[in-house]
């Protein structure tokens, strides 16, 4: 590797510490480094030309967050766990060193993740927007403390109404996220399956689906105040009543490199949801 980039979250001391002891690491080893707030996605992205690998210090938030960057680059990211769960994050802060510098020198493997494409269809809107989520995405109430009308349909033929605070599409990567705090199932992170979960339903469907990745969910907001649509749980935006999400796999996957065993999900599993590093 020739070039790595470092992002970092802006409102973590330590996190913000340990990005500066790592660009000097890297340099000592001959390596182009940059570093930069992962809130700060515009200037990250005018650094890339060349990157190699993006290492984001923070927990899964800040790789929320990196992911932005990286898709369009298609350049791996490694995670630096400062925070609670770190479902997505690959070193500890005492093993970043020493880790890094042996993925630097060849070791380590790839590990794919499936990608959400949200396409966002609104009269308010001049054109349709596009997205990408690693995590999930998710059409839910606005300031209003009240439940919304979500109409679902799959590949095209209806579903159900949902009447809820709202519904998320996530990924096996986000499963372990809001999804699996809604109450959806948790798949294996390599699965390519994607499950559909309501928000506290209200007399109506409370059932969780998963679906094939060949699916496309549709989620149309039928409701008088205005929703929220959330990517990631960072990109938020109000939508008004009609607006239509359509949701399904992108032929885009995002890479972790990793150095761990592939085996370590089910054995940390636990000990992750309980918040322990």
């Amino acid at each position: 590797m020739k070039k790595v980039g470092i992002l970092y979250h802006p409102l973590k001391e330590p996190a913000v510490k340990l990005a500066v002891e790592l660009e000097s690491f890297l340099k000592g080893k001959r390596v182009e480094a940059w570093s930069g707030s992962a809130w700060e996605l515009e200037a990250a992205s005018a650094a890339m030309d060349g990157t190699d690998l993006i290492v984001t210090v923070g927990g899964d938030g800040t790789i929320l967050r990196a992911v932005q960057v990286a898709i369009p680059c298609k350049v791996p990211i490694t995670g630096i766990n400062l925070g609670n769960l770190g479902f997505m994050t690959e070193l500890t802060v005492d093993e970043a060193k020493d880790k890094l510098g042996r993925l630097l020198s060849g070791e380590g493997w790839s590990d794919e993740r499936a990608l959400l494409d949200a396409e966002v269809q609104s009269t308010g809107m001049k054109q349709t927007r596009r997205f990408h989520a690693l995590n999930d995405v998710v059409l839910a109430r606005g300031a209003a403390v009240r439940v919304i009308q979500v109409d679902a349909t799959i590949d095209g033929q209806p579903l159900t109404g949902y009447r809820a605070d709202g519904v998320i599409v996530a990924t096996a990567t986000g499963s372990t996220g809001y999804a699996f705090a809604a109450g959806g199932p948790i798949l294996h992170p390599h699965a390519r399956d994607m499950v559909l979960v309501p928000i506290m339903p209200h007399f109506s469907a409370s059932y969780r689906l998963v679906l094939p990745p060949t699916s496309t969910i549709g989620l149309r907001l039928q409701t008088g105040p205005p929703g929220t649509l959330t990517i990631d749980g960072h990109t938020n935006m109000s939508v008004e009543n009609g607006t239509k999400v359509m949701v399904r796999l992108s032929k885009d996957v995002l890479r972790f490199l990793r150095i761990h065993p592939q085996t370590e999900f089910y054995s940390t599993l636990d000990r992750r949801l309980k918040g322990k590093q």
